[in-house]
């Protein structure tokens, strides 16, 4: 029972790019002219087809035989080495990379929907490409040109593949804690050490691995500016692209997981001869910086992980909903049972499950692929202020995305437990894997309330909440423009997201004046304010599907029943999500007090 299918939300996602992140002006930035509709209607078709047919199919089996060590070789399930060739050969790993290297070239708005498949079809499956490209991500920005081309075409290519190893035993969240040592030896280092929890730190899908690792040379600086980033290759690579001997460096153990099983998170032992050869990245001691590419990218799509899992726990709890027999739901009489009237998608708790599941994965889908198209914007944008707009817009956003996006993937992924009842409690539904997957995505790339204090500090209190203000002056200007349209629907949205702009606009100059004036009780606010600016955000673009599917309507274009179903959504969005805000806005500027006030003894 546990294989339920999963299908590609095509017509959602179409109409998120097209109506509500404006994917047409994307296109028409410089370099992204190959993206027409006809194009992007084939590729979201083909990688549905992808994702529904060859990963979704392994989710499940993946997630119970796991990935093992082997005498130190590390193995996937069954079917994922033929899926990843797959995946590979039919050049789903180049969509957004610079064609230069062998990529496809194009919008990362595009590529967002395309990755959203993969991670929903198989979430342990998908976190290969996605540690992979940002890997590229990381070479193209900062990398030599001698570094981009050996690389580059065969990272692309899906050839070999791409890991981010910063953790170790010691340095969790904390990289000013790395000790790897990088000693030079001629032209490269030799690196010592060990890394933990690498995500596809080793495995059977490519022929090479290339690892992007922390490590010290001697003599650096303590704490974060002493690190410095190197292109650590499991098989040392020849001038002209072909495979020498096998590096210094070896799985020695997987973590048994929680969830994501199939993937193989490993223990990376680095040394264990003559120490393992790497090639630094830029200069040393300025490892962090080079590494938030990486970092910044992962945080993005690990994001776009919790909208992913979202959507796959809600489709699983609507088909359910719609076939579990349970009881006649209230108000639908005590006489002859009608067919269907005992399915539980009848029972009002059931629906509030359902639409809260719905309406949260599309305000999330939409804000994850709004920030991509900052990206886009930020990258080819021809006028430098629009750019330069368009990368406050992205900086600010890519915490809000990642932890409010992710907590959402949790607690929907939960309300499908809840769907399935005691059925959803037992492995064999599958509605378990879902729950146990969507937990990881909080934890990584940044916990969560890392991702609070990065969005309290470096991009309100750094500024003093220049950006967070532009950015609710913005949502402003759209839910004045909602509000101008007729129905009854566009005024309840529109009013509900200016109270809700109020309680943010409130709580944005108290963050800014505490995390210059105390900035403990900012960082004790800063969860709930992330939250209300999560709301906040994925009501702004709720407003926008909300004026999309109006004037549809009014035009008589499109098909009525989804555009009806969008403003209903939006508006149970309006109603339910927003209506949270206030008490966000006192657990900000008040609630902050008691999270200190007990003594460590006390606890």
């Amino acid at each position: 029972m546990a294989n339920i299918p999963y299908s590609a939300p095509i017509a959602e996602m179409r109409f998120v790019l097209n109506e509500v992140v404006g994917l047409g002006r994307i296109a028409g930035l410089p370099g992204y002219d190959a993206a027409t509709p006809d194009l992007v209607d084939a590729v979201l078709e083909e990688a549905g087809k992808l994702a529904a047919g060859v990963l979704a199919p392994i989710n499940h089996t993946g997630d119970i035989e796991g990935s093992h060590l082997d005498n130190g070789i590390v193995r996937t399930p069954a079917g994922f080495r033929e899926a990843y060739r797959h995946y590979v050969e039919a050049g789903w790993n180049a969509v957004p990379f610079d064609p230069d290297y062998g990529g496809q070239g194009l919008p990362w708005t595009l590529a967002f929907a395309v990755q959203e498949m993969w991670q929903s079809a198989n979430m342990a499956f998908g976190l290969c490409p996605l540690l992979n490209q940002g890997a590229v991500e990381l070479l193209t920005e900062h990398g030599s040109p001698e570094q981009k081309a050996l690389y580059l075409p065969r990272l692309i290519a899906g050839e070999w593949t791409g890991t981010m190893d910063l953790t170790e035993p010691q340095a969790g969240s904390d990289l000013s804690q790395v000790r790897m040592k990088a000693v030079r030896h001629g032209d490269s280092y030799r690196l010592v050490g060990q890394k933990i929890f690498i995500t596809w730190g080793d495995h059977d899908l490519a022929e090479n691995i290339i690892h992007m690792a922390l490590a010290r040379v001697p003599d650096a600086p303590p704490g974060s500016r002493g690190i410095s980033l190197f292109v650590v290759p499991k098989f040392l690579v020849k001038p002209d692209g072909s495979l020498g001997t096998r590096n210094d460096l070896r799985c020695t153990g997987l973590e048994h997981k929680l969830g994501i099983r199939a993937s193989p998170t490993a223990v990376m032992v680095y040394g264990d001869d003559d120490g393992a050869v790497g090639y630094l990245v830029g200069e040393e001691n300025r490892g962090i910086e080079y590494m938030f590419a990486m970092m910044n990218n992962a945080r993005l799509s690990v994001g776009l992980q919790g909208v992913a899992i979202a959507e796959r726990a809600y489709q699983q709890a609507r088909d359910y909903a719609r076939t579990r027999v349970q009881s006649r739901a209230v108000g639908r009489g005590s006489g002859k049972t009608a067919a269907g009237d005992d399915i539980i998608i009848h029972h009002p708790d059931v629906r509030r499950m359902l639409m809260t599941m719905r309406a949260g994965t599309e305000a999330a889908r939409a804000l994850t692929y709004e920030a991509a198209a900052m990206l886009d914007t930020a990258k080819r944008a021809p006028d430098p202020a629009v750019a330069e707009a368009a990368r406050l817009r992205v900086e600010l956003l890519t915490p809000v995305v990642k932890a409010w996006s992710t907590d959402l993937g949790c607690d929907i992924a939960s309300l499908g437990v809840q769907i399935h009842g005691g059925m959803g409690f037992v492995e064999e539904t599958g509605a378990a894997q879902h729950l146990r997957d969507a937990r990881i995505a909080p934890i990584y790339e940044g916990t969560n309330g890392i991702q609070a204090n990065d969005l309290v500090f470096r991009k309100v209190g750094r500024d003093g909440g220049t950006a967070a203000r532009s950015f609710i002056d913005a949502v402003r200007a759209e839910a004045a423009a909602l509000a101008a349209l007729r129905g009854d629907d566009a005024a309840v949205i529109a009013e509900a997201l200016v109270r809700a702009l109020d309680a943010l606009a409130v709580a944005t100059t108290w963050i800014a004046a505490a995390a210059k004036g105390d900035p403990q009780a900012a960082a004790a606010a800063s969860f709930p304010y992330l939250r209300l600016f999560g709301i906040v955000a994925g009501a702004s673009m709720m407003a926008r599907a909300a004026a999309a599917a109006l004037a549809a309507l009014a035009s008589g274009t499109g098909d009525p029943a989804f555009n009806e179903a969008k403003l209903v959504t939006a508006r149970f969005y309006a109603e339910h999500f927003l209506s949270e805000a206030p008490g966000l806005l006192n657990r900000v500027t008040a609630g902050s007090r008691t999270i200190m006030a007990l003594a460590e003894s006390q606890f």
